[in-house]
């Protein structure tokens, strides 16, 4: 996106490919969490069927573990699934692109590697995390 483009609405061309950006790592996201959601499934079937102690598997690892790093990789993906939704609602206001918080642009690289920002860098790195 120029410079000339992110001070006004976007163009139909810019708006489309914005649209299918949004729309392709919605599709990828919704695939991961299918995975997740399966590898999560597995853990717990596995775990069923032998009286394993939870804490330690005799493989090494925490099955405690493996099952919190699955759910915390799951929230993030639906974390991640619903910013790419209130994006593609930016998008259909013509406000994607602008910074929730001081409404200026959002950088054009910003979006490149984030395309669900809501804020700019500086806005972003001023909220408590």
């Amino acid at each position: 996106m120029s410079d000339s483009s992110r001070n006004a609405a976007l163009s139909p061309a810019e708006r489309a490919s914005v649209r299918e950006r949004l729309v392709a790592e919605h599709a990828g996201t919704r695939e991961q969490i299918a995975a997740l959601n399966r590898e999560f499934e597995g853990i717990v079937a596995s775990n069923a069927l032998v009286a394993v102690d939870d804490e330690h598997d005799p493989e090494g690892s925490s099955t405690a573990f493996e099952r919190a790093h699955v759910a915390a990789l799951l929230a993030r993906a639906r974390d991640h699934l619903t910013a790419l939704d209130e994006a593609l609602e930016r998008l259909d206001r013509d406000d994607y692109g602008r910074c929730a918080v001081c409404g200026e642009p959002i950088p054009a690289e910003r979006l490149e590697v984030r395309p669900a920002a809501d804020t700019c860098v500086r806005c972003a790195t001023a909220r408590p995390r």
